[in-house]
């Protein structure tokens, strides 16, 4: 039978001016929602950077809460004092932003919070906690436990040794039956304490649970006598805290990291203690990353810096290339999705729990992910790219913004090469930061601050090189079609000995010194410091005669 203290005892654990249930009830009413809305949430801890995996989850359950005309809501879990980092949340709502996962509810890039069901910041609603702690200790389901940190970590030694499962409970759980009077003579000495709850499972009972994402379990029960409240902060633990915010929040399906799955029959037997009914569940197995060339492990925010959401950013990858290729892990079918549909909004895909990644954790590929993002910029026009360049330029390369704005239609003009109208777009940039590799030539200060051009880059043509552009100087005309241009230059290579194509070139080798390809090759890399560009005749009408005239005069 469950040890119910005094009124007078409760009176010094709790005060007496707290709101009662039924006011927090009308203060948070239900939701009305249409029948099959789903309200989902994020809720980070802000310790820290925005890790990949948790925009990934929060990605998974901003799609569910909208594809169901549902809501997705941002919820800070600051509860734990000692670790949380006030300026992280700002990190977490811009991640989210970046990402373009919209929020319903909770705090917004402006500092502000939005939604009827705040505050968002689990620190603001510590009334709402003790509520219901309080309630716990009046119906017998909770207790003051007076034990040191070290008296709690000599108990685990203890059980250790004896090859006991580790835990408060039992027998072990020192103040779970402790006197009212026991209760007062601590109290009267001013003991620090917490709550616990009082566990009425059995370990050795097995509880049927089903999981949105891994089926049916069978999961011990709770017996644990878990730490649930802190009077010294007068904050729960995060166990009691997301049980009492999921409730009066509305949410009806969580969806975590499954390191949170064993924690399930405690949350399930808090929920019961309150008299509520649980959300549905989904466990989703962590992003891995391959060590070694073959071994797979979790994605360490301590070890990788790619688990930092932010980095993506950095690195310049356009926002809704990162959300595809994470959609893509989520829901194996959206590959092929995408290729049916190429021109669709990615809204339009629908997330299936039968389809989610399920035991196996995704496996992270920069290699898959830059391709996805090349398709994806490929699509983009010469304009688009250059102003979401440019955005990012001007934050992490200040030296390529300069360049982009000195002249944004010859900038434009270059970025257009092989792109709008073309029948095969270019799929060189798959990232902002590639525009300095990829484009930073036509730039006059970054090019000349290239490193030199080694002969080889020149191949079977180098040592004619200056023969090469004296005749092209004789030729040149900047109004020539692409034709009569690609014609005056076989003809430079006729006279020097050069095949018109690779194919008689391989007929006859011994005939020739090289073919066509070769005499061009001298242009490129001396207009472009590059041996693998877009269409050549394209560099050089963008980049006009004077500029074109300047850069070969270089070989002479």
């Amino acid at each position: 039978m469950n040890q119910i203290l005094p009124e007078s005892l409760i009176a010094k654990l709790f005060p007496n001016d707290l709101p009662s249930a039924e006011e927090w009830k009308e203060k948070y009413p239900q939701r009305k929602l249409p029948e099959g809305a789903m309200v989902t949430r994020l809720g980070p801890s802000p310790t820290g950077l925005m890790h990949l995996g948790g925009v990934y989850a929060s990605l998974i359950s901003e799609r569910f809460a909208h594809q169901t005309n549902g809501v997705f809501f941002l919820r800070i879990e600051d509860t734990d004092e000692a670790r949380s980092q006030p300026e992280t949340t700002e990190v977490i709502v811009k991640s989210l932003d970046f990402f373009n996962i919209p929020v319903d509810e909770g705090m917004t890039v402006s500092g502000e919070e939005k939604g009827n069901y705040g505050p968002y910041t689990q620190s603001a609603r510590a009334k709402l906690y003790q509520t219901f702690a309080k309630q716990l200790i009046e119906q017998g389901k909770a207790y003051p436990c007076f034990c040191t940190p070290e008296e709690t970590n000599t108990l685990g030694e203890q059980q250790m040794k004896e090859g006991i499962r580790p835990g408060y409970y039992g027998k072990w759980a020192k103040w779970r039956d402790a006197s009212p009077e026991e209760v007062e003579a601590e109290l009267s000495k001013g003991t620090p304490y917490v709550i616990r709850l009082r566990s009425n499972g059995d370990f050795e009972h097995k509880i049927k649970v089903h999981d949105l994402l891994k089926g049916d379990l069978e999961l011990s029960e709770n017996d644990i006598d878990k730490k649930i409240f802190v009077p010294a902060t007068g904050l729960p633990r995060y166990h009691l805290a997301h049980v009492i915010d999921d409730h009066f929040m509305g949410t009806t399906h969580v969806l975590r990291g499954d390191e949170w799955l064993s924690s399930v029959p405690l949350h399930l037997e808090l929920f019961e203690a309150l008299g509520w009914k649980p959300p549905e569940y989904g466990h989703l197995a962590p992003i891995q990353k391959t060590e070694d060339g073959s071994k797979k492990r979790k994605l360490s925010k301590r070890k990788d810096p790619e688990a930092n959401a932010m980095l993506y950013q950095e690195e310049g990858f356009p926002s809704e290339s990162v959300v595809e290729y994470l959609l893509n892990l989520a829901n194996s079918d959206f590959e092929d999705w995408r290729k049916a549909n190429p021109e669709k909004d990615n809204r339009e895909f629908s997330l299936t729990f039968e389809r989610l990644a399920r035991s196996n954790g995704p496996l992270l590929d920069f290699v898959k992910l830059n391709d996805v993002s090349k398709e994806i910029v490929s699509k983009m026009s010469a304009a688009e790219i250059y102003d979401r360049g440019l955005s990012w330029a001007k934050q992490y390369h200040p030296k390529l913004a300069e360049e982009m704005e000195k002249d944004p239609d010859y900038t434009k003009n270059a970025l257009n090469i092989e792109r709008e109208g073309a029948p095969r777009p270019r799929k060189d940039i798959g990232t902002w930061s590639d525009l300095y590799a990829e484009t930073g030539y036509f730039f006059d200060p970054i090019f000349q601050n290239q490193e030199p051009v080694s002969d080889e880059l020149f191949g079977a043509a180098k040592d004619d090189a200056g023969a090469i552009v004296n005749a092209f100087f004789e030729t040149f005309n900047e109004n020539d079609t692409k034709d009569e241009w690609f014609e005056k230059i076989k003809e430079i290579g006729r006279k020097l000995g050069y095949a018109d194509g690779a194919k008689a070139y391989k007929l006859e080798p011994e005939k020739y010194k090289g073919q066509v390809g070769d005499v061009a090759k001298i242009f490129r890399v001396l207009l472009t410091g590059k041996t693998n560009t877009p269409d050549l005749y394209s560099i050089m009408k963008v980049m006009g005669k004077e500029r074109v005239m300047e850069r070969l005069k270089r070989v002479l």
